[in-house]
């Protein structure tokens, strides 16, 4: 079962604009913080945008993100903002940023691993998933408007959502091509 999740399970790029329930979002979190975290440290906190939070996010969203929104035309704006519309939800990871080296690099990994096991659990559930990594995620407007505190970064906005379509899977390399093994 969990092997066919996880070669099954695609990135969703194209969702209907059904909304996700904030109740689903909450309890895929819920499970997907079983990963592996040195120290048991949990290093992750969300701030999450689903049911009424997402007229909020979308307006959030295209302002902070899109440099003079408003001299667009009305064309240009519904281009620029059309990627916003359709998940039924957002989480974004937020985790700290632990000035030693090694304590940075494990609970970037931890909370890649629950982003990981949040997308297999969504999956699960017929909810579908993409994990971006903008580049105006770090925008101080942007960090203002989701709360983030100077000490933590969003790692990660996770879009949630229904899809129509599948998308076909990519063919990967054999992975005994990316195998050295030691003697």
């Amino acid at each position: 079962m969990l092997k066919t999740i996880i070669q099954e399970r695609r990135s969703i790029k194209k969702f209907n604009g059904q909304p996700v329930a904030a109740a689903d979002v909450t309890a895929v979190l819920e499970d997907a913080a079983w990963a592996p975290n040195h120290g048991n440290r949990e290093p992750w906190r969300f701030v999450v945008a689903a049911e009424n939070g997402l007229t909020a996010i979308r307006e959030t969203l295209k302002e902070c993100t899109i440099p003079k929104w408003n001299t667009l035309s009305p064309e240009e704006l519904e281009q620029k903002t059309a990627g916003f519309k359709l998940p039924g939800a957002f989480v974004f990871v937020v985790v700290p940023e632990d000035p030693r080296q090694k304590e940075r690099l494990e609970d970037f990994s931890a909370a890649s691993a629950l982003i990981q096991n949040a997308q297999l659990l969504a999956w699960e559930k017929g909810i579908g998933t993409c994990w971006k990594t903008p580049p105006w995620i770090d925008a101080p407007k942007f960090r203002q408007a989701l709360g983030v505190l100077p000490g933590e970064r969003i790692l990660a906005m996770v879009q949630f959502g229904y899809y129509d379509e599948l998308p076909k899977a990519k063919a990967r390399t054999p992975i005994s091509e990316k195998i050295t093994y030691f003697s």
